[in-house]
């Protein structure tokens, strides 16, 4: 009889080399090293001043005009970035000036609307929007789908996306939205599809493609699916729950509908 001899038992410090959670730290007496200590400190200051810092719209914007974009400029009910924190609610409301700009170009064709918000991370939006978008536009033109309206909100939650779609008329509505920054990555983005957005829809009729990151999802993959969703969406005249992703991509990542998918924006 041969003995299939036992694997191994991984060690903590082989563990580490598998994942960007914080195991097999060590001690110092009571507490941390210090080396751990501090980085997990340096960690907590960049999730902070990702969440504050300053959304570049004009940056932004210039980079959706050279794709042949023509992006609007829209804002929030919230006045100021501590208020964008304490009432998440104003941050899915537009006001009255973005409603008015909106409204002028309502009423043609908005078959897909893709709405760039600063959400809980800025730098999220600042790093990655705009080369989401550059690999988007080509995998959705195979498709024979145009982006009919761009749009750059700040102030915004998720949800804004509804209220904007439904002024446009949007057929279905991409939005691309900082996500709330952790303590391994302070830049992940991530995209909210919608179809027939309207105020009132649920998370349960979105989908969502998210941690897309330098070491997360690729801007290349997240546009492969993000271009598949909504090629099948605006198919189906469905999202959320009732639109599983089958796009085929690389990597075992998930693109969760609804409900499955992290609430890392505090919608």
């Amino acid at each position: 009889m041969v003995m299939t001899p036992m694997p191994p038992e991984p060690r903590l410090r082989d563990l580490r080399h598998l994942t960007p959670a914080r195991v097999g730290l060590g001690r110092s007496g009571a507490g941390m090293p210090t080396d751990a200590l501090l980085a997990f400190a340096l960690d907590h200051a960049r999730a902070r001043d990702a969440v504050h810092a300053a959304f570049d719209v004009s940056a932004l914007m210039r980079r959706l005009a050279t794709l042949g974009l023509e992006p609007f400029e829209v804002r929030s009910l919230v006045r100021d970035r501590n208020e964008y924190l304490r009432r998440p609610d104003l941050g899915r409301m537009l006001d009255e000036a973005s409603q008015r700009a909106l409204a002028q170009h309502g009423g043609r064709p908005c078959r897909l609307a893709v709405v760039a918000g600063d959400g809980l991370s800025p730098t999220a939006v600042n790093s990655h929007a705009g080369e989401l978008v550059r690999s988007l536009v080509p995998r959705l033109a195979a498709d024979g789908i145009e982006v009919d309206c761009a749009v750059v909100a700040s102030g915004a939650r998720v949800a804004l996306g509804d209220e904007i779609g439904a002024i446009l008329g949007a057929r279905m509505l991409v939005m691309l939205i900082g996500e709330r920054p952790g303590l391994s990555s302070p830049d992940s983005l991530g995209a909210y599809l919608t179809f027939a957005p309207r105020p009132g829809r649920t998370d349960a009729e979105r989908n969502c493609v998210s941690n897309i990151h330098g070491a997360g999802l690729g801007h290349e993959e997240a546009a492969l699916r993000i271009a598949w969703l909504v090629r099948e969406g605006l198919a189906r005249g469905v999202t959320g729950v009732a639109l599983k992703d089958e796009s085929g991509g690389g990597t075992t990542r998930r693109i969760a509908a609804g409900a499955d998918c992290p609430d890392k924006t505090a919608v």
